[in-house]
């Protein structure tokens, strides 16, 4: 077994484990966003560390913008019959690219793509996972800058298991449940994470690998931190929480503030649908607020039907409860519930919706 091997190994179990959950939003932010903004220039000077680089392990070099045209590059699929089930159907998530010289390109994609295969390490055994990586980068690009990747993923591998120690850190029991406390915690966890990025990686693969997921960590905490003080009105809360959604990477920022102004309109709706005293009340303030006519025309069929189903119901409760002084067996009533049911519900669907509401009205 080579030493590269030996390094792939030693960080298998972590591999399965979850960064602190601070970060966990901004991969949903940006699962439909371009990825350019984190493609970062070449730059051969490694960040300053107090940790020295595996033995076989060097860092890979950053290169080229995104507009230059990109002559080697993994393939987008795995065909037909990929060699985790879960991956059917799917195309690869990131890719591995390289430049003229022959140098590995390294940005966002590059953590996706390693990302893509370490995940399937449970359904498959983690050396299939790593032999996948290994046997597209050998087939895709040139051997200098096949033999960077494989180095960068044993780097990728070591700060994963790193990283694992210090998602470990417990919390203190009385004071787990005090916002304060947690807020505290995860500026913590988030700082700890920074510095460990600092160390494991040279500054521009750190930059290329977390900047966004690192600029929304601090914006969550700052926005958490905003909610928290007492000394604010909620309109000084809500400019200083805009201040620093603003200071957000674009492609963050973007999706950030279409995602606050849908939750806005989505109140907004709800809260006229509360208001309203009529289904057709109903749909006039849906419009007002920019609804088109189509779906607040659906809203109002549904909130007629749902009305009408109400008064249908009403009427089906009176009838049952002539039943409670009829002195009819048990298999008699129920055929005689049956009977009711199918006589004031006439579809399916709102049969449905009685016996439910029912079953409702019989929960403690």
């Amino acid at each position: 077994m080579n030493n590269s091997d030996r390094l792939n190994k030693k960080a298998l179990l972590p591999l399965i484990m979850t960064v602190p959950v601070v970060f966990a939003c901004v991969w949903f932010l940006l699962a439909d966003e371009p990825r350019g903004e984190a493609t970062t220039k070449a730059a051969s000077t490694p960040a300053t560390t107090s940790e020295q680089p595996e033995p076989g392990i060097t860092e890979a070099p950053l290169a080229v913008g995104e507009d230059t045209p990109i002559p080697y590059q993994t393939p987008d699929s795995l065909g037909d019959q990929p060699f985790a089930s879960s991956l059917a159907g799917t195309n690869i998530d990131g890719n591995l690219r390289a430049d003229a010289n022959g140098e590995l390109i390294v940005d966002l994609e590059t953590r996706d793509f390693f990302d893509y295969f370490l995940n399937t390490i449970g359904e498959v055994s983690a050396e299939q996972a790593l032999d996948q990586i290994r046997t597209l980068a050998q087939q895709s690009l040139p051997e200098s800058a096949a033999r960077e990747a494989m180095a960068l993923l044993n780097r990728y591998l070591a700060y994963k298991d790193a990283s694992l120690a210090l998602g470990n850190q417990g919390l203190d029991p009385a004071r787990q449940h005090d916002p304060a406390y947690q807020l505290e915690m995860l500026k913590g966890a988030l700082a700890d994470m920074k510095q460990l990025r600092r160390r494991m990686f040279s500054a521009d693969t750190h930059e290329a690998f977390f900047r966004l997921e690192e600029a929304y960590g601090d914006y969550t905490l700052a926005t958490l931190d905003i909610q928290q003080r007492t000394d604010l009105s909620a309109e000084a809360k809500n400019t200083l929480a805009e201040w620093h959604r603003q200071q957000l990477p674009e492609v963050i920022r973007r999706t950030e503030t279409r995602m606050i102004e849908e939750s806005g309109d989505h109140r907004a709706r709800q809260q006229a649908l509360s208001d309203a005293d009529s289904p057709s009340e109903a749909g006039r303030r849906l419009r007002e607020l920019g609804v088109d006519d189509a779906q607040a025309r659906e809203v109002v069929a549904y909130m007629e039907e749902r009305e009408q189903f109400d008064s249908q119901y009403q009427q089906f409760q009176q009838a049952l409860a002539s039943l409670d002084n009829s002195g009819l067996a048990e298999e008699d009533r129920t055929t005689q519930e049956n009977r009711l049911l199918k006589q004031h519900f006439d579809t399916e669907q709102t049969r449905t919706w009685a016996r439910l509401r029912a079953l409702e009205s019989q929960s403690p």
